[in-house]
Formats: structure tokens, sequence, C-alpha cells
């Protein structure tokens, strides 16, 4: 069972994100505000549980949160900024569209940039131990899959649907196969030396 919050007697808002290690798509960052009282059994890291469990909890948080916002770092963005910059800015934008504004902010890994002066702790492996972090995960992993399965219509020579832009052998061939897409970022490594060495010689 995680934790329902740090401070009883403050309005704290969970933060996380999905798809920083990708090679393609935006990441996304999500903010969510959760009742103190509320309580899940199941709520967890997104990365930690079955699609279906996700998009169950996804649903409940929606009705549950006192607040919630999702906002999305486009690639092009993410090449100009860096990943890590890019990631704290979909927090921030989430955080900034939030019904209710928080009064501490929770932050899943060890690195953040204050926003509007409210007081933050960055927990790593938050995911895990926070209701309202574990919150977010779920929000911006659902939210960031269905935004890849709806660009893999687009270009479904990379199989987003199923591995969402993450580096995987598939992608990695697909991208030396046929090359990239506006939606790969270009700042990341996009091939691994063997499959570079083996797109040379085609």
């Amino acid at each position: 069972m995680l934790e329902k919050y740090l401070y009883k007697d403050k309005i704290e808002a969970g933060c996380d994100e999905a798809g920083r290690g990708c090679l393609a798509g935006p990441v996304c960052a999500a903010a969510v505000i959760m009742p103190v009282n509320y309580s899940n059994p199941h709520l967890n890291d997104s990365k930690k549980l079955s699609e279906s469990r996700r998009y169950k909890l996804r649903t409940e948080i929606e009705h549950e949160a006192l607040a919630y916002s999702v906002a999305f770092i486009d690639n092009i963005v993410i090449d100009k900024l860096n990943i890590l910059r890019a990631s704290i800015m979909a927090m921030h934008r989430a955080i900034e569209n939030l019904k209710i504004k928080p009064e501490f902010i929770l932050v899943d890994g060890n690195k953040f940039i204050p926003y509007r002066n409210i007081p933050y702790r960055c927990i790593v492996k938050g995911d895990s131990k926070y209701n309202s972090i574990a919150a977010a995960s779920v929000l911006a992993k659902t939210y960031r899959d269905n935004l890849m399965d709806n660009l893999h219509s687009e270009f479904n020579k990379y199989g987003w649907n199923k591995n969402k832009g993450y580096p995987t052998q598939n992608h990695r061939e697909a991208i030396a196969k046929y090359g990239v897409t506006k939606y790969h970022r270009s700042s990341f490594q996009l091939l691994n030396f063997q499959l570079e060495l083996e797109f040379e010689r085609t």
C-alpha cells in the first residue's frame, strides 16, 4: 500500500512523466491531486502494472482526483532543450493547468526546477511510494500510449502501437530500413553501432 501523502495539511500534487527514454514521440507529464483518504491496493508505478490495470486505474483516478492535468512536449522541443529540461517543462505545464493550486509538489525522480516558488520534494522511485505520484505515472503513461497508437496509424512501419517509441530492436531496425520520421528525436542515438554498420553497407 502506498503512502497517501507526505504532508496531510497541505494540498499536494504528484508529478511524473512518461516517454523520457523513447526514440520517437513527445514526453508526457501528469500532475494529480488526490484526496488524502484515497486508497487503492492496485495503484503502483505504471511500469509495474498490466495495460488493462493501468486503464482501469486511469478511469478511477480521473473520477476520484480533486484535480489532474496532462501535458506533452514534442520531439522538436526535446531536441532543442534536452530531454531532462523538456520533461520538467511538461511537468510545469501540467501543474499550471491544474484547477486547484497545489501547496506542495511531489516529483518522481531526483531533478526538478522550482515552479512559482511552490515548495517541492524529489523522490526517487516516488511512483512506487506515494499515491499522487503513482496516479500521475498512470495518467502520463496511458495518455502517451494513446498518442503513440494514433501516430502508429500515420507511420505504421515502426511498431509504435507495440513499442510506443522505445528503443526496441525492431524499432531500431525499422529506422535503419526506412529512415526517420518527423516524430523521431534527432538528438538521440537512433541506431546502435551494429545497426549503423549494417545500414552503411546497404
